[in-house]
C-alpha cells in the first residue's frame, strides 16, 4: 500500500468496502434459505415470580440455579426464541418439590418437560406426555445436572448440543423443516440459551450463524481499509 499513489490507494478502498457491502448483502440472501422454516429443537426456559415463564438467558450447561429454581423445556418447532412456545406446565416450585425437603448441602430443582405435540414430532415421532419432577443435587450443580438427574437418557451431539430429552426425540438436532408448527414469523436460528444453542450441528443437521460473525469481521476489515485508504490519500 505504501507505494501505491493516492489514487490507487482510493481505489483500494473504495473495493474493499464494495466487498464489505457484498459479503453483508449476502448474509440475508443466505440466511434467507435458512430462514424460509424453523427448527425443531429443545428450548430452555426459567421460571419467574406469578408463574411465567422467560427464556433462559444461559444455556443449562452455564447456569448453575439456586435452591427454589424452576427450569422449563419444551420441544417444539420454532422460528426464534421470540415466537418460541413455553413449557405446558405452571413453574410451581411448591407443588413440584412437595415431596422434597431442603437437605443441607444439597438444593432442590424443580423441572416442567414438554415433548411438544404431534405436529412438532419427528416423521414417525410420538412425543411422551408432559411431566414435572424435582431434581436433587449437590449445592454447585448445574441446570444440564439437574436435568440428567430426573430425565436421562439424554443425547447431545458431537458439540455438545442438547439434541433429546428422556430419550427423546430418538433422531435429529436442532433441524430445519419446512413448515414451523407454531404459525408464520420471522425465523431465525434457536438463541444460544436455547437446550440446542444455536452453533453449526453436527451430522444431525442445524443451524449455522458462523456466517454472521464471518460477514461482521470482513465488514469490519473492509471498513478499515477504507478509513487507512483515506487517511494516506490526504498526505
Amino acid at each position: 500500500m505504501t507505494g501505491r499513489s493516492p489514487r490507487a490507494r482510493r481505489r483500494f478502498g473504495a473495493t474493499a468496502a464494495a466487498a464489505c457491502l457484498a459479503v453483508l448483502a449476502g448474509v440475508p440472501l443466505a440466511s434467507g434459505t435458512a430462514h424460509a422454516a424453523g427448527y425443531r429443537y429443545w428450548s430452555f426456559w426459567e421460571g419467574g415470580a406469578g408463574g411465567t415463564w422467560a427464556y433462559a438467558t444461559q444455556g443449562p450447561a452455564t447456569i448453575r440455579p439456586a435452591d427454589g429454581a424452576v427450569h422449563g423445556y419444551r420441544f417444539a418447532v420454532s422460528a426464534d426464541s421470540r415466537d418460541a412456545d413455553r413449557p405446558r406446565g405452571a413453574p410451581d416450585f411448591a407443588a413440584i418439590c412437595a415431596d422434597t425437603p431442603a437437605r443441607e448441602g444439597s438444593k432442590r430443582v424443580a423441572l416442567v418437560l414438554d415433548f411438544g405435540t404431534p405436529a412438532d414430532a419427528p416423521a414417525g415421532g410420538t412425543p411422551p406426555a408432559p411431566r414435572t419432577a424435582c431434581a436433587r443435587v449437590a449445592a454447585d450443580a448445574t441446570g444440564a445436572e439437574a436435568l440428567a438427574a430426573v430425565a436421562a437418557p439424554l443425547r447431545y451431539n458431537s458439540q455438545a448440543l442438547l439434541c433429546a430429552i428422556s430419550g427423546y426425540p430418538e433422531k435429529g438436532c436442532g433441524e430445519q423443516v419446512d413448515t414451523p408448527a407454531t404459525g408464520p414469523a420471522t425465523p431465525s436460528a434457536p438463541s444460544a440459551t436455547a437446550a440446542a444453542p444455536e452453533a453449526a450441528a453436527d451430522g444431525d443437521g442445524g443451524p449455522q450463524l458462523g456466517l454472521y460473525a464471518g460477514a461482521a469481521a470482513v465488514a469490519a476489515l473492509g471498513a478499515a481499509a477504507l478509513v487507512r485508504a483515506r487517511r494516506r490519500g490526504r498526505r
